[in-house]
């Protein structure tokens, strides 16, 4: 078995899930008491990420000497917890040479298995707003993505931010992120990715009608098999 390297804390609350979820996976397909070997780097969110999202030459530079932490201390492969942090994906791949799994091309191939051309994107306002998922979705599997509104946006970053991110599940939230889906569906949304790796903390595929991807369980179980 291989080594999973992550970079993770971003949040710690999906951190865990990515670990519970590797974990998991592992055991299902090895049985007995397997487990899987990774190794966790797990950084202060507020220090590392939130006070720094203005300054992304700076954020990158970090993100990529922790990837290089992880090589030294022998992973086989690196996984970003968070798929924000997926806006500085070149500068930490090109700087290491061991493979980092992108969660836009794991959850663009179960995408393409669904036969889905049009999907609807929930994240944080950066990947929401910027162009660096939506655009990686269209090159490499012709998938188009769409977007909430202004106001919606602002109101899935809120709600990821300031309650996700402090185990807070409000029944008022996942009521409006439900309702948002749902105008992404008639604006012609076929899926929808949860691109924020709280979000399935709060929103699952017994939610809503249209294929939901799971980025967090995606990209986990891609690392599973890589290290298999």
């Amino acid at each position: 078995m291989k080594i999973i390297g992550l970079i993770g804390g971003t949040t710690w609350v999906s951190t865990q899930e990515y670990y519970r979820i590797i974990n998991e996976t592992v055991n299902k397909k090895l049985g007995k008491s397997h487990s899987a070997r990774c190794i966790l780097y797990s950084v202060d969110f507020e220090e590392t990420i939130i006070k720094q999202m203005n300054n992304w030459d700076k954020l990158a530079n970090d993100l990529v000497i922790i990837a290089k932490k992880l090589e030294k201390s022998g992973a086989d492969v690196v996984l970003i917890c968070a798929n924000t942090l997926h806006k500085v994906f070149e500068d930490i791949e090109k700087n290491i040479s061991i493979p980092v799994i992108h969660i836009a091309d794991v959850t663009g191939k179960k995408i393409v298995q669904k036969g889905i051309k049009k999907v609807g994107l929930l994240g944080t306002k950066i990947t929401m707003r910027e162009k660096f998922y939506k655009d990686r979705l269209k090159s490499k599997f012709d998938v188009d993505t769409i977007v909430p509104e202004k106001d919606d946006i602002d109101f899935i970053h809120h709600v990821i931010i300031d309650e996700i991110a402090h185990e807070k599940y409000k029944k008022s939230s996942k009521k409006k992120y439900i309702k948002i889906i749902d105008d992404l569906v008639l604006k012609g949304a076929e899926g929808i990715i949860l691109g924020c790796t709280e979000i399935p903390l709060l929103i699952s595929q017994k939610d809503i009608d249209v294929s939901v991807f799971d980025t967090t369980s995606i990209h986990a179980k891609a690392a599973v098999d890589y290290i298999l």
